[in-house]
């Protein structure tokens, strides 16, 4: 359910009470839609994002969109260019668009965070390669089988300007790591 109040000018403020954001299982993870692109003209995307550890993204580009992390709960490693973050609750990460990125999600406990994307419609790529959360929890046996999910990705991500361009950052044993650059404490 979404409230909206028009104001004069003829945009409209958004409110999402919580836990009624439309919610989406893919990569394992759950992703509340905060706000769409249709929510904001195409200017935003903002997702509630949870993902068990072990989660890695492959090393990829997105020629249209910059993105922002505020983690909440939990870990990751972050690779962005050539740095390589190592990130925990209350950090913050802005990469602009064009920049090769990568994450991989670390310690014992799932991460949480607010994603940002602008302009905003990114997010519905997840909404094609996953499927329809039927609840608020990571999905389990009941979610899109890998395998099937991977072919989504090859076939869908081109059209949102998304690019694999290598692999994912390397597994480490789970920990429960300090905020900074790579290798510093």
């Amino acid at each position: 359910m979404t409230d909206t109040a028009v104001h004069s000018s003829g945009r409209a403020a958004v409110h999402r009470p919580s836990g009624s954001a439309p919610a989406t299982w893919a990569m394992g993870s759950l992703f509340d839609q905060l706000l769409t692109a249709q929510d904001t003209d195409g200017a935003l995307g903002m997702a509630l994002v949870t993902q068990p550890p072990g989660v890695a993204t492959p090393l990829h580009v997105h020629s249209r969109e910059a993105e922002a992390f505020f983690l909440l709960e939990g870990t990751m490693t972050y690779r962005a260019g050539e740095e390589t973050f190592r990130l925990s609750a209350g950090d913050l990460l802005w990469l602009p668009a064009g920049v090769p990125h990568a994450f991989r999600v670390t310690g014992r406990t799932p991460v949480r965070f607010l994603g940002l994307v602008a302009p905003g419609g990114l997010l519905a790529l997840y909404d094609e390669v996953g499927m329809p959360a039927t609840e608020r929890r990571l999905p389990g046996g009941d979610g899109v089988p890998m395998d099937v999910e991977i072919a989504r990705w090859g076939e869908v991500a081109p059209r949102y300007g998304l690019r694999v361009v290598g692999p994912p950052i390397p597994a480490e044993e789970p920990t429960d790591q300090l905020a900074g650059p790579a290798g510093t404490t």
